[in-house]
């Protein structure tokens, strides 16, 4: 059974639909635009086994004007630097994907905020762990969708499970093996009554929530882990240094240890689909009032703006579908 994920009033609820096709009209595969019903893989393909593939999470905002994708190069720039990091060789350029991202909303006629994940995986052939002469194939699916996570604040746990090191994982590359440990994690939390999982780092440090970043604000100090703590370099992590920055706010990237998120003054994650969310609970601590913050509701309007080409200062970030 197919479900498009968004917040529908309850946390992390769902838009259950009966299959995914009801939703998404068109699929593009490995060059061509095919109808949703189509776009199958065999039941041996080997990244279904062993997780050889990478992918991004990128968002379509629906503007004044136009439906707007919000750094669609960027993440099609990381989605091949995370498949030159595991090895998978692309007949596509960025370029080539960026086309294809926009080919594919528009046959799907979106004229509504979408999200879009773009997959490389490593196809059928073999089940050997040798991935040499298999091939590499290429997905581009869109559909609908609302808010991840509940925009106006979230409860956190840190989680038993550490984020995995860069030594044992390529953390640099969005690879689809290294989200078991993110499951996991985000599974342990929501039995224990939490909405999302913070993970340390092996050292013991902060690292980032199950699929987003994570920022501290302390004495209106906005500080966030830096690379070397085990994190995906997040595109939406990047927009809001860079955002918090013009808004002429110190941005720190730099170790934080865990007492610190008990004792900030706010906490918030970002990530593509979490966007800025709000956290006002951790473990047994109340996060500064326990309402969202005055930097996070700040830092908040102004994306919102951006995303949705409200802001010409940032129209470079976004690429118009039609």
């Amino acid at each position: 059974m197919g479900v498009l994920c968004g917040y529908n009033g309850s946390l992390r609820g769902y838009v259950v639909l009966s299959v995914w096709c009801n939703k998404i009209r068109y699929i593009w595969l490995d060059g061509k635009i095919i109808n949703c019903e189509d776009a199958k893989i065999h039941v041996l393909t080997h990244a279904l086994h062993y997780g050889t593939a990478v992918f991004e999470g990128i968002r379509g905002y629906m503007g004044v004007d136009n439906l707007y994708v919000f750094r669609l190069t960027d993440h099609m720039a990381r989605l091949l630097n995370s498949a030159k990091i595991i090895g998978l060789e692309l007949a596509y350029s960025i370029e080539d994907l960026v086309n294809a991202t926009l080919e594919v909303i528009r046959a799907n006629n979106y004229k509504e905020d979408i999200y879009i994940r773009p997959i490389v995986f490593v196809g059928e052939g073999s089940l050997s762990l040798n991935i040499a002469n298999l091939p590499v194939r290429v997905a581009i699916a869109a559909f609908p969708f609302g808010h991840y996570l509940k925009p106006s604040g979230i409860k956190a746990k840190i989680a038993s499970w550490r984020r995995v090191p860069s030594v044992s994982m390529p953390i640099m590359a969005k690879a689809s093996g290294i989200y078991l440990n993110s499951v996991i994690s985000l599974s342990e939390a929501l039995r224990l009554g939490f909405d999302e999982a913070i993970l340390l780092d092996i050292r013991g440090y902060i690292s980032e929530g199950s699929g987003e970043n994570i920022f501290i604000v302390r004495k209106g100090e906005v500080s966030t882990p830096p690379i070397t703590a085990s994190i995906l370099e997040g595109i939406t992590r990047d927009s809001v240094i860079r955002i918090a920055r013009d808004l002429d706010l110190k941005v720190y990237e730099r170790d934080i240890i865990r007492e610190e998120i008990y004792t900030a003054d706010e906490v918030f994650l970002t990530g593509t689909a979490a966007e800025i969310t709000p956290v006002v609970f951790v473990d047994n601590h109340v996060i500064g009032s326990g309402e969202p913050g005055p930097i996070t509701l700040k830092l908040q309007k102004a994306y919102d703006k951006i995303v949705r080409g409200l802001d010409e200062k940032y129209k470079h970030w976004l690429t118009a579908v039609y």
